[in-house]
């Protein structure tokens, strides 16, 4: 079966609960954002999310498939070592799970892991100053933000303690010269967090370009407010997170193309 195929979709959505086909539409919405927003890299990265219920089980996207291909239905249900535990014609990536399900396993709290390879993203990365806080944005990640050195291609189980260690308890991950990584207590709030994550760094790269990559040449925004980043944030939204911005989120991929429902 090619990635253009569709799965029997009743016949999937029959096999699970209400709510795992709701975060399987929440899921496959977030792959149509990302490739919507310009940070997908093809096929090679991911979006993972841990499935509702007392098992360690985790939808991931179906390897060789473009972000705004992805549907609810053919998301790929795994378990922690990556072995599928419902029937699917798809693959996955197994360097794409190795980072995920390292993360998964370490963090209760990281029901979506989400990793990008976006142009700005791994620029700001490739630099030794990393982010720099000189924006809006920049605060709010600045005061959760955690380091991974770059080790090669994610293939060797090895890597997974020093990927979970780097990361602590932090939402963002900055993987040096490869690429950004947030964790939310949902699809939603990792998906916002990446949308904060990746401004940050556009911008920084903007406003480097515009001084002549001169660090020296940045307006540096005082400790005492990055200190202060995740109120401002948390005052800011009304204390709704990322709920306050998803459902808009979502009637904009509806207008475009709501097959990810599928």
């Amino acid at each position: 079966m090619t990635a253009h195929e569709k799965l029997d979709i009743p016949e999937v959505r029959s096999k699970v609960s209400p709510e795992e086909w709701q975060l399987r539409v929440d899921l496959a919405a977030a792959y149509r954002l990302v490739a919507m927003f310009g940070w997908s890299d093809l096929v090679f990265t991911h979006i993972s999310a841990r499935v509702p219920g007392p098992e360690h089980h985790f939808l991931i996207n179906p390897y060789g498939f473009l972000f705004d291909e992805i549907t609810a239905s053919s998301l790929v249900k795994v378990d922690l070592e990556g072995n599928k535990v419902m029937e699917s014609p798809y693959p996955i990536n197994p360097a794409g799970f190795v980072i995920h399900s390292a993360v998964h396993a370490a963090r209760e709290d990281a029901h979506c892991v989400l990793h990008v390879h976006s142009a700005n993203g791994v620029a700001v990365s490739a630099r030794k100053e990393g982010l720099l806080p000189i924006s809006q944005q920049s605060i709010f990640v600045m005061s959760n933000l955690g380091y991974h050195d770059y080790e090669g291609v994610a293939l060797l189980e090895d890597e997974r303690p020093r990927l979970v260690r780097d990361l602590g308890t932090n939402t963002y991950l900055m993987l040096k010269n490869h690429g950004l990584l947030t964790v939310g207590t949902s699809v939603a709030e990792a998906w916002v967090a990446m949308y904060i994550f990746e401004s940050a760094c556009n911008i920084q790269v903007r406003a480097m370009g515009a001084g002549g990559a001169n660090v020296d040449n940045l307006l540096m925004i005082p400790q005492n407010i990055l200190d202060g980043g995740m109120r401002q944030l948390k005052e800011a939204t009304r204390g709704q997170g990322a709920g306050l911005v998803w459902p808009g989120l979502l009637r904009k991929l509806d207008k475009a193309d709501p097959s990810y429902r599928t």
